[in-house]
């Protein structure tokens, strides 16, 4: 019994590993940082790091990724938010599970 659930534990973990990489994937594909070198009038990636963000912790990390997802009409599912949502995560806000 106990192989059992360590086996499927140790299946889940290159899925976990691998979404960072579509998060950044996505990223990419939809053009995110284009629209945030409009917005920043330079490095798109300023807008992650800037002192005086909006997104401040995870939920509210999830809940801008949704709504960019919505006002952009980018058509990601919902999956595919939380892959974009772990990569920033992961490279730039830090604010772990």
């Amino acid at each position: 019994m106990r192989f059992a659930a360590l086996l499927l534990a140790s299946l889940a973990l290159p899925a976990f590993a691998g979404s960072t990489d579509e998060g950044r994937k996505l990223v990419e594909e939809k053009k995110c940082e284009t629209c945030h070198h409009n917005k920043t009038l330079g490095d798109a990636k300023a807008i992650y790091l800037r002192k005086d963000r909006r997104v401040n912790s995870l939920a509210k990390l999830k809940s801008q990724v949704a709504l960019c997802n919505s006002e952009l009409n980018l058509q990601m599912f919902p999956d595919e938010e939380q892959q974009v949502v772990e990569y920033l995560d992961e490279t730039y806000y830090k604010f772990g599970k």
